[in-house]
């Protein structure tokens, strides 16, 4: 059983579990049964936090949480999205409008099959809609009882005090992992400042930290990691280099390369709660073992010498999702 931590009000697991996997993104969906098993699994080992987005699957990912959590909604801290929206030909964009963030929930509360959500994100911020706008919208939804706390994602300082004026910012859900490190400095700082809780998602970097994929033939031909920079080719063997690295202290301490990867996000700080993705129980079991591991300030230092930022190669994403994720 992994021990707790608290994300502003809320209390939960050391380490959530991020869903979109199980519809989504790496590969066919190919096992809902295995899928809610390892929901079921994580509530055993003390995950409580899941997180999944109106987007997921088309509102396919929400379904199937909404069906492993029936029957155990009170041992779950419910986590989804608004926000983000993909038009015919691929392309994304934000919304953040009232009526949107409303109709949102509504949908989103119908597909879950619960009566209220534990932990509503703004999963982008739209750039065309002030961000007083949607957070008045999650306040009333907070009074209405169909929210009980609020929190936004990929998010800069500034965005995030302006929306904190209106209604606290519960939670932070940003990349952040040793090869993805943007939220360190201002953000984190401003974060901490506000006693907002940090959720980083993408913890094993979209598991290439865990050594698991070897090449990039190694991944399913829909796989969106198909189309990431730092898997691309001449890219992934520089990044492997890093993996090697990682597994050769993992050794020395008897773990994997992505449990010494994760545990380096789990050690930044009692108020980060991460949440690696999984379809599968044995790799979930695998990524819970490194909730409750503790590295030294000598063991943090190699890591990091090991995976230092200017060695990783590539951009996080390709410049078309860059530039509609404001990044």
């Amino acid at each position: 059983m992994i021990s707790t931590r608290r994300l502003g009000g809320l209390e939960v697991g050391a380490q959530g579990l991020g869903c979109m996997g199980m519809s989504q993104a790496y590969g066919v969906r190919d096992d809902d049964t295995e899928s809610i098993a390892t929901v079921h699994r994580a509530l055993e080992l003390g995950v409580t936090l899941l997180d999944t987005a109106n987007v997921y699957g088309a509102g396919a990912n929400e379904e199937l949480v909404g069906r492993a959590i029936a029957g155990k909604r009170d041992q779950v801290v419910l986590a989804t999205k608004f926000g983000i929206v993909w038009d015919k030909d691929g392309g994304m964009s934000a919304r953040g409008d009232a009526a949107y963030v409303k109709q949102s929930c509504e949908e989103s509360l119908r597909r879950l099959n619960v009566d209220h959500i534990d932990l509503y994100y703004q999963h982008r911020v739209d750039p065309g809609t002030p961000v007083e706008e949607t957070w008045g919208a999650l306040a009333e939804l907070v009074q209405e009882g169909k929210i009980r706390f609020a929190g936004i994602s990929e998010a800069s300082a500034e965005t995030i005090r302006r929306a904190h004026a209106v209604h606290p910012v519960t939670a932070l859900q940003s990349e952040w992992s040793l090869w993805t490190r943007g939220i360190e400095g201002e953000i984190l700082s401003t974060a901490r400042e506000l006693g907002v809780g940090i959720v980083p998602f993408s913890p094993l970097g979209r598991g290439f930290l865990t050594g698991s994929v070897t090449s990039v033939k190694d991944l399913p031909e829909d796989d969106m990691r198909r189309g990431l920079p730092r898997f691309a080719e001449g890219n992934f063997e520089r990044n492997m280099a890093i993996v090697e690295a990682l597994r050769a202290l993992a050794e020395q301490k008897g773990v994997t390369a992505g449990q010494l990867a994760l545990a380096w996000v789990q050690a930044r700080g009692d108020d980060v709660v991460p949440i690696p993705g999984t379809k599968r129980r044995k790799y979930l079991e695998e990524n819970t073992a490194a909730a409750d591991l503790e590295l030294s300030e000598v063991d943090i230092e190699a890591i990091e010498k090991a995976a230092p930022l200017e060695a990783i190669a590539g951009e996080r994403y390709p410049e078309r999702l860059a530039r509609a994720a404001g990044k």
